[in-house]
């Protein structure tokens, strides 16, 4: 059957019409990808990463998660309206291809799979070390290890699979935040059944030195501590290549996006800075939504967390791992990866690439036993401004990709970016303060420098490949002697 190229992948067919062996398949349904967009934008690192935040801004850890949610909501609707367009396993690297060059599709897609196999070693010793709290028996090295076979073989099976995995664990996250929000803001108010909490109202927002406690530089700080807690937001632009209705699925995950950060995010965040003082020390010690939960009442509070973050947790490893593969997928099937990682099994699942994803991910929780301070520390600082860089490209990329789909395909502009170009350039002009602005603080900088060093070397590497290409095109045009 002939194919014909899609304006993003020339190599790569649509995944919907490739037959048993040589694609991906729609294996994911419709419920599947609207969990996997709510869910996408709820990481382990709400539940962790909050307190210090809250720490460091004060209540004005609000308008910190607000300029962070708003970036976000802007390079979503980017996103949105190319994956509209052009659904794709390799979705803004793919489009970087296709509108900036092979170099930053190249570049930018290995980057993205360097961040996850880093995070899923995260992922997976977090998971250990609550699992070896519960059963002390079995080594946290053993738990992590469990826990990426499991979900190895899962991703293995089928899309489906895993779709149904993410499916209940992004669940069981929503209905958490969900019950938190209507328990805290009853409790905020005093009328919370079998509860003596009295009523706060907003007094903690102000009490404690103001709503700016450590004056406003504190915000952006705090946008430092939050920013990349929202990493994730973009899978579904990945997922949606392997549904049956893939345009439809992105132009709802990109319509839905802003109540949801608005409600998980801005909501529950709000509930815990009106339930306690922000310097109170349990929130760093325990956690904030442990804390927050503690002062309700609530028994046994931080068991029922530690339950809400493994959940997170397998969800963040899991979506690592799909996400990572289906990024190697693509750069296989444009040449830029080995030709194995673009072979599919009868199912459609890539294989190669998923085995060489968790392989590395296996590694990299290795160095964290054996090396934490120090290779392990290198690993985590340069993967660190990776989701800005990201984020980044993808502003750049649609500047070009919005008049390549009006000049080939604009029937496919079913999503708009608000103000083109004016928010895209307004976009651009945030990211870039925001790296400017981690140059200012010690961890940050070692982040920002550290993967900009890698950053360095990718790009490197792209371009010498697309020069070494050129030339040998340039030598099989030469004319040949006798």
């Amino acid at each position: 059957m002939s194919v014909q190229p899609t304006i993003t992948e020339k190599e790569q067919p649509s995944t919907s019409d490739l037959p048993a062996g040589d694609g991906l398949k729609a294996g994911l349904k419709n419920r599947h990808l609207s969990m996997i967009a709510i869910g996408g934008v709820i990481g382990a690192g709400l539940f962790i990463g909050s307190g210090s935040g809250i720490a460091a801004a004060g209540p004005g850890i609000l308008i910190s998660y607000a300029l962070v949610g708003v970036m976000v909501v802007l390079v979503m609707r980017m996103l949105g309206e190319m994956a509209a367009a052009d659904p794709s396993s390799g979705s803004f690297s793919a489009y970087a291809d296709r509108a900036l060059g092979r170099w930053a599709g190249f570049s930018i897609g290995w980057l993205y799979w360097f961040f996850w196999v880093v995070v899923m070693a995260v992922e997976a010793t977090a998971g250990a070390v609550i699992l070896e709290g519960w059963v002390p028996a079995v080594p946290q090295w053993a738990w992590a290890l469990i826990v990426m076979v499991v979900l190895t073989a899962t991703n293995l099976a089928s899309v489906g699979s895993y779709g149904e995995f993410e499916f209940w664990f992004a669940g069981i996250k929503v209905v958490a935040i969900a019950a938190f929000i209507v328990i805290g803001g009853l409790a905020v108010l005093g009328v919370l059944p079998g509860s003596d909490h009295e009523a706060t109202g907003l007094t903690h927002l102000t009490a404690h030195g103001g709503f700016l406690p450590n004056g406003p530089g504190a915000i952006l700080t705090g946008v430092l501590l939050v920013v990349f807690s929202f990493m994730g937001s973009e899978i579904v632009t990945l997922a949606a290549g392997e549904s049956a209705q893939p345009q439809r699925a992105v132009a709802k995950a990109t319509n839905s996006v802003i109540w949801r950060i608005a409600v998980f995010y801005l909501g529950s965040i709000f509930v815990v800075v009106t339930l306690l003082p922000w310097d109170d020390k349990a929130i760093l010690e325990d956690g904030s939504y442990v804390a927050a939960l503690n002062t309700i009442g609530i028994p046994h509070a931080g068991q029922i967390m530690n339950v809400i973050v493994l959940t997170a947790v397998l969800s963040c490893l899991n979506s690592g791992l799909y996400t990572a593969s289906r990024m190697a997928f693509s750069l296989g099937r444009r040449g830029d990866a080995p030709q194995s990682f673009a072979r599919t099994t009868a199912r459609g699942v890539p294989r190669a690439a998923i085995l060489a994803s968790v392989a590395f991910g296996f590694l990299a929780v290795f160095f964290n036993y054996k090396w934490t301070d120090t290779v392990f520390a290198f690993l985590l600082n340069a993967s660190g401004a990776v989701a800005l860089f990201v984020w980044l490209v993808i502003c750049c990329t649609q500047l070009r990709m919005r008049r390549i789909i009006l000049r080939e395909n604009p029937e496919k502009l079913i999503v708009r970016m608000w103000l083109f170009p004016y928010l895209t350039w307004a976009t651009i002009a945030m990211i870039t303060f925001v790296l400017a602005y981690m140059l200012t603080d010690h961890a940050a900088r070692r982040q920002l420098v550290f993967s900009g060093l890698v950053a360095a070397l990718v790009v490197a590497v792209a371009l010498l490949r697309e020069r070494r290409g050129s030339n040998r095109n340039d030598k099989d045009l030469r004319p040949q002697g006798r």
